[in-house]
């Protein structure tokens, strides 16, 4: 029995895959949106066939059950396909969690109440492993946290320089996040350079609609861009990243609510709130055609980017590898060159013609005489949870 079971909830959707260990291959995959209203969809994929239908979705119980009636649609029952494990992926495992973890009714609501730090996804992650317990009672069930790859970051590198004792008694400090992405990339650059992970100094890019930056030593994390909440750090879809809270406290003495300030960062800021759109592909079309706000965005990100590149390559003390990985990051060929441009000095020296080829593939795109390794990996998020879920339920 080697097929996983990857769960990826959000608060109105579920993204599922069946993963198999030994081949690597996606047997299934599917999505299950607009839960808790009356016109709910369902996409569910095999190889060469999707089937797609709405239908009303009242709770995450409900979506599994559509997620399980997907598979029968397509001929191939869940209870047909030996499903070893379900792995979920969960957004914040505070101090608690520095590892994949067997989920238990303890576990499950330790996740809950950890929504206290990541109100947006906890909550929901909690959701669907209810639901998927209920829906899978006889297999194990497996936790990987978002948050555990950065437990190993100093005590200097997530602490805030705040009191101590509010600190400690408000969970204050910084957690990270994307970390089972920065992980799996960083393994995917060691292995394309044929190097052990655990000699490489790399910066590890993971820009996407969320975006993050990773300082990882031997394959540890050091430090990382995001902070408590997964609002800080770069300039994302909707999400500010860095800004000074003195700011936050005007606002509020201005006359905006908490929730006001919450929605405005989250949801109005970043590449929306500059330029009109959260799509980095718009961003790069205003800037083909001169558009001033296009324009303004693509460079506040390019700023904020080499921010995090310089402070860390201070703090490795240089480094051998810079990776881009997920969505803007593997594709995006102008923000890739901007951001490394005017680096020479650090060795970072990009080739034109292998950022600018068309691939894939984890790829190579410094120049041959660049000191430090440029490359491209496509993360995969779903493959390393359903690798971490397996060497749990393995022992």
């Amino acid at each position: 029995m080697h097929n996983i079971l990857v769960i990826n909830a959000g608060s109105s959707s579920i993204k599922y895959q069946l993963i198999d260990c030994v081949t690597g291959q996606r047997r299934t995959s599917g999505l299950v949106e607009r839960i808790g209203e009356a016109n709910g969809r369902v996409q569910h994929e095999v190889p060469g066939e999707a089937f797609v239908w709405e239908t009303p979705i009242a709770d995450h119980s409900a979506a599994f059950r559509q997620m399980v009636h997907g598979f029968a649609k397509a001929g191939t029952p869940l209870a047909e396909l030996d499903v070893a494990a379900v792995g979920h992926r969960v957004v914040q495992g505070g101090s608690e969690f520095h590892g994949p973890t067997l989920i238990t009714d303890e576990v499950a609501e330790q996740i809950l109440a950890l929504g206290e730090l990541a109100p947006l996804h906890n909550p929901a992650n909690y959701s669907a492993i209810v639901a998927a317990r209920e829906t899978f009672p006889d297999v194990p069930h497996v936790a990987v946290f978002d948050t555990a790859f950065h437990q190993t970051m100093p005590e200097a590198a997530y602490s805030y320089a705040i009191d101590k004792n509010a600190a400690e008694k408000y969970g204050v400090r910084r957690y990270g996040f994307h970390g089972i992405s920065h992980q799996v990339v960083s393994q995917r650059a060691a292995a394309l350079l044929d190097r052990p992970v655990s000699e490489l100094k790399q910066i590890i890019l993971h820009l996407g609609n969320g975006a993050s930056a990773c300082a990882i030593d031997g394959g540890r994390s050091v430090d990382t861009s995001m902070g408590m909440t997964p609002l800080a750090g770069l300039v994302m879809g909707t999400r500010s990243g860095d800004i000074d809270p003195g700011a936050l406290l005007h606002l509020m003495r201005a006359g905006l609510d908490v929730d006001a300030v919450d929605r405005l960062l989250n949801k109005e800021s970043g590449l929306l709130g500059l330029a009109g759109s959260n799509d980095m592909r718009d961003i790069r079309a205003g800037v083909a055609a001169g558009d001033e706000a296009a324009m303004l965005a693509f460079e506040v990100t390019i700023r904020r980017l080499k921010h995090y590149i310089g402070a860390y390559l201070a703090l490795l003390g240089g480094a051998d590898t810079i990776v881009f990985t997920a969505g803007v990051g593997e594709n995006h060929v102008p923000l890739r060159a901007a951001a490394c441009a005017g680096l020479e000095w650090f060795g970072i020296e990009i080739d034109a013609e292998r950022n600018a080829a068309p691939s894939s593939a984890a790829r190579v795109i410094s120049s041959d005489s660049s000191r430090v390794t440029v490359l491209v990996v496509p993360t995969d998020e779903e493959a390393e949870i359903a690798r971490q879920t397996l060497e749990v339920v393995a022992g």
